[in-house]
């Protein structure tokens, strides 16, 4: 079954035709493990000719797993300059996917009685909103439905790439513009959401983000290779390089290595580094109710009532020909990831892609292409 199955994903691949740049060496073909139960051939025909025609993705690395049966694959190069294979075990940037962590040391500060969905953010955090807004719930935080807008961020971040802006910074930048909407009313997607929650966090366990989401999550779900690096700008251990597209005043444009960014003003949004094994740690066990207690689980897999409402707390609700799956995607600055996964663990999907606009609104063409491969 394994040399049969590899054999058919060579064959999608060079059937694909390599489309690296010209100035490329070219890809090696896409690399596989499978057993049983996903579509061995969509997937690899979703990962191959790596990197595309514009590089604009350089490398992907896809885990399937759950009961349904389990498929692996990479495709893609190490770095533009080599030309190497890209290493299927590389750490990345998991972006917000960081969310899910710190959802649920929320829930489990609930559970513990430390915190109350029910209560205002105003009383953990008092001060830091002014009299404009009506109070915001724990719950409308985790679920993004807290009107709050977003803090500004730096006007030319790859300038600034080394640079940090701290939490109060962006809170503060937020406040300032006032309440978008009534708590409740809405949903909208904003990063400073979690940036209040991060704060939160440490106010009432009176330790550091990392170090709470560490003990709290990490250790148990076995996440041996996940991190949050703070200022430090590198990524240790095996990784592939990320790039990023930068479009000049003249309108050309050119790809720059962007592997080293400091990303600690993401912090308990978005700074996390990891793997996709980790990641997929992350799901199995907290689907199975080994991270945060049931009663407050539940939160994770409940959208509120809000017209086109589709995020719970730390997740969102996704429909793929008639399976319905709890994912969370994440965006860094040259990698971009997600993990879903059904709520009966069936089915699970996590994949890293080396996205050179990981940032752009719009779905990476290559990261389509996995998700409707896999979630079917």
């Amino acid at each position: 079954m394994r040399t049969s199955v590899l054999a058919a994903c060579v064959a999608v691949a060079l059937t694909a035709g390599p489309l690296a740049a010209p100035a490329l060496a070219a890809p090696p073909s896409a690399s596989v493990r499978a057993t049983a139960g996903p579509d061995a051939k969509a997937l690899c025909a979703a990962i191959a000719g790596l990197p595309d025609e514009d590089a604009e993705t350089t490398a992907a690395l896809v885990r399937v797993g759950g009961t349904d049966g389990s498929w692996r694959g990479s495709a893609g190069v190490h770095d533009l300059k080599s030309g190497r294979a890209a290493d299927p075990d590389a750490r990345f940037r998991a972006g917000s996917t960081t969310k899910v962590v710190t959802a649920a040391v929320v829930l489990q500060l609930v559970a513990e009685g430390k915190a109350d969905l029910n209560r205002p953010v105003q009383h953990y955090l008092p001060g830091l909103l002014d009299k404009r807004f009506k109070p915001i719930t724990v719950r409308q935080l985790l679920n993004h439905t807290s009107g709050i807008q977003p803090g500004d961020g730096f006007a030319d971040p790859y300038a600034h790439r080394f640079d940090t802006l701290t939490p109060q910074q962006l809170v503060a930048s937020a406040v300032a513009k006032g309440p978008e909407f009534a708590p409740g009313t809405r949903q909208h997607y904003l990063d400073i959401n979690y940036t209040l929650l991060g704060m939160l966090i440490e106010k009432v366990t009176g330790q550091s983000y990392d170090t709470e989401a560490t003990r709290r999550v990490l250790r148990p779900a076995g996440m041996r290779h996940t991190g949050f690096p703070g200022t430090d700008p590198r990524i240790h251990g095996p990784h592939n390089r990320g790039y990023q597209e930068l479009v000049g005043p003249d309108g050309t444009s050119r790809l720059v290595d962007v592997t080293e960014w400091n990303q600690a003003s993401s912090w308990a949004v978005g700074d996390m580094i990891s793997t996709t094994a980790d990641l997929e740690r992350l799901l199995t066990t907290l689907f199975r109710g080994r991270i945060v207690p049931g009663p407050q689980l539940r939160e994770m897999f409940t959208v509120p009532d809000i017209e086109g409402a589709t995020y719970s707390a730390g997740l969102q609700r996704f429909e793929n020909e008639g399976r319905v799956f709890w994912a969370k995607s994440g965006a860094r600055y040259g990698y971009s990831s997600a993990l879903a996964a059904s709520r009966d663990l069936s089915r699970t999907l996590v994949y890293s892609i080396s996205d050179t606009n990981a940032k752009d609104y719009a779905m990476n063409p290559v990261a389509q292409r996995i998700v409707l491969a896999a979630l079917k």
